[in-house]
């Protein structure tokens, strides 16, 4: 079990003041995130989905964004993400793609869904067939991408991530 000392404390003060400073400016909702290399801040995120129109500017992705690119990588294995609420499904999944070592959260999903942030319909959605999802996914087989993904698979300078 991780022990949570004045270093995380630390950190997740940092990603708590990035969420109330966003929800304030309207930027969006009360969310705040920050990516932690050793002792060092190297990427910071609020939600900015409001100022960007852009329904992936959650904390942790603008965070993630921010310490790839200081960090000139797409993996973030030396590091650790703080954030306040743990996060929605989207979140979940650029996490994992990035990689990192470890994730701290304060609020749960549950509160969240309380303030009406409520992500418990894509975790159900996930695993309905397409034709019945809420948002139609229809299959449309191609051999032309088809081809594109026997390239990549034969592609010999490829990076794998």
């Amino acid at each position: 079990m991780n022990q949570i000392g004045e270093r995380e404390k630390r950190f997740m003060a940092r990603a708590i003041e990035l969420s109330k400073r966003g929800m304030q400016n309207g930027d969006g909702g009360p969310f705040g995130s920050v990516v932690v290399k050793g002792d060092e801040i190297v990427g910071e995120g609020w939600n900015q989905v409001l100022s960007h129109n852009d329904p992936t500017a959650h904390a942790e992705v603008v965070a993630i964004r921010d310490a790839c690119n200081r960090l000139q990588t797409f993996q973030l294995e030396d590091c650790e993400i703080f954030t306040s609420c743990e996060p929605c499904p989207m979140c979940l999944g650029a996490i994992y793609w990035a990689r990192p070592k470890r994730v701290y959260f304060a609020n749960t999903k549950e509160e969240a869904a309380a303030i009406n942030f409520d992500d418990s319909f894509i975790y159900k959605e996930i695993e309905v067939p397409h034709q019945e999802k809420k948002i139609p996914f229809i299959a449309f087989p191609s051999e032309a991408a088809r081809e594109v993904f026997r390239l990549w698979d034969e592609k010999q300078d490829k990076q794998s991530y």
